[in-house]
C-alpha cells in the first residue's frame, strides 16, 4: 500500500468536518468517522446536550459553557487549552483549528476589549458558523481567517498564545504546524495545546486509513515523538500541564474496524492485525515557549 497522500487528507479532512458545520451538530475525533458522515449521537458529541456533557468532562465549567453562542461548542476537543494558558487582559490569541468558535470565545472573555483573538481554519463551513456566533454573541474583538494551520494567516511575530485543541493530530505535516506557530509568536510568546498523542505504535494498515485518519487515530504520534516535534521547531521550557486517558475505542470503534476490512483488499495477517489492534490513546496537554 502506497503512503497518503497530503492534500488527499486535507481534502477529506476538509469535507468531513464541513459536514459537522453544515448539520450544526456531529461527531468529534473522538467518535468514528462513519459517524460524522451519519450525524448520529451515540458518541460523546452528538446533539448540544451531548456535546456539553462531553465538554465538561474535558475540562470545561458549567459556567463556561453557558458564556458561549449556543452553537459553538461541537464536541470536537479533547481538553480545554483555555483553562491552562493563563491568559491575560490585553493578549493575541491565535486558535489553530478554531472550529465553531468555542475556545476563541472563552479566550475572547479573557483578553477583554483590548486583546484580540483569531481563529484560524481550513473549513469554510466552519468559518461561516464561527463568524455567525461571534455576531450573535456581539464577539467584536474576535475575528475568523480561512487557513491551513500549515501556512498561518497570521503575520510573523504576533501573538501571545496560540492554542489548539485536538486539531494538530489531523495535520500530515506537524513539523511544518509548529515552526509556523513558532514564526507567528511573539518572543517570549508561549503555545499551549491540547492534543491526542499515543503510547504505541500503529499497525501500518491503520496509519494508512483515511476513515482512521478523519478519526484522529491515524494522524496520531507517539508520545515522544511529538514532544521532540515541538522541541525541534525551537520551543522551549516544554511542560506537560496534563495527562488523561483516551481509550482509541472511542475513534477506532469495531464499526470502524469492519468497515475497513471490508473495503480493503487486505491480507488475513491484516485482518488479524486490525481485529487485535488496541493501543492506548492520551489526551495530552503541553505547554512550551519561544525564546524572548
Amino acid at each position: 500500500m502506497v503512503e497518503m497522500d497530503e492534500d488527499k487528507i486535507r481534502i477529506i479532512v476538509r469535507e468531513q468536518y464541513g459536514k459537522i458545520a453544515d448539520n450544526s451538530r456531529g461527531s468529534s475525533c473522538c467518535s468514528p468517522s462513519t459517524n460524522i458522515t451519519k450525524t448520529t449521537s451515540n458518541s460523546c458529541c452528538g446533539d448540544t446536550t451531548i456535546s456539553q456533557s462531553y465538554s465538561s468532562k474535558i475540562g470545561y465549567t458549567e459556567e463556561e459553557l453557558k458564556s458561549v453562542p449556543e452553537g459553538s461548542d461541537l464536541g470536537l476537543g479533547c481538553g480545554n487549552p483555555t483553562a491552562l494558558a493563563s491568559i491575560k487582559e490585553g493578549e493575541v490569541v491565535v486558535d489553530l483549528g478554531s472550529g465553531a468558535g468555542f475556545d476563541c470565545f472563552l479566550a475572547a472573555n479573557n483578553v477583554g476589549e483590548s486583546g484580540r483573538v483569531i481563529g484560524v481554519d481550513m473549513t469554510p463551513q466552519m468559518i461561516d458558523s464561527a463568524r455567525e456566533n461571534a455576531r450573535k454573541g456581539n464577539y467584536e474583538n474576535v475575528e475568523f481567517r480561512l487557513g491551513e494551520i500549515e501556512n498561518l494567516p497570521i503575520a510573523d511575530n504576533s501573538a501571545d498564545l496560540i492554542i489548539s485543541n485536538c486539531v494538530i493530530n489531523l495535520s500530515p505535516d506537524k513539523e511544518r504546524v509548529y515552526h509556523e506557530a513558532f514564526r507567528v509568536l511573539k518572543p517570549g510568546g508561549r503555545i499551549m495545546i491540547s492534543d491526542i498523542v499515543l503510547t504505541g505504535e500503529l499497525p501500518y494498515i491503520i496509519r494508512q486509513s483515511l476513515e482512521a485518519y478523519v478519526g484522529c487515530v491515524a494522524g496520531a504520534l507517539k508520545k515522544e515523538k511529538y514532544l521532540q516535534i515541538i522541541e525541534d521547531a525551537g520551543f522551549q521550557d516544554i511542560e506537560i500541564m496534563g495527562e488523561a486517558d483516551f481509550p482509541i475505542s472511542y475513534a477506532f470503534s469495531d464499526e470502524t474496524r469492519k468497515e475497513l476490512i471490508e473495503k480493503g483488499n487486505l491480507t488475513s495477517e491484516q485482518i488479524d492485525e486490525i481485529k487485535n489492534f488496541d493501543c492506548d490513546g492520551i489526551s495530552l496537554k503541553v505547554r512550551a515557549f519561544k525564546p524572548k
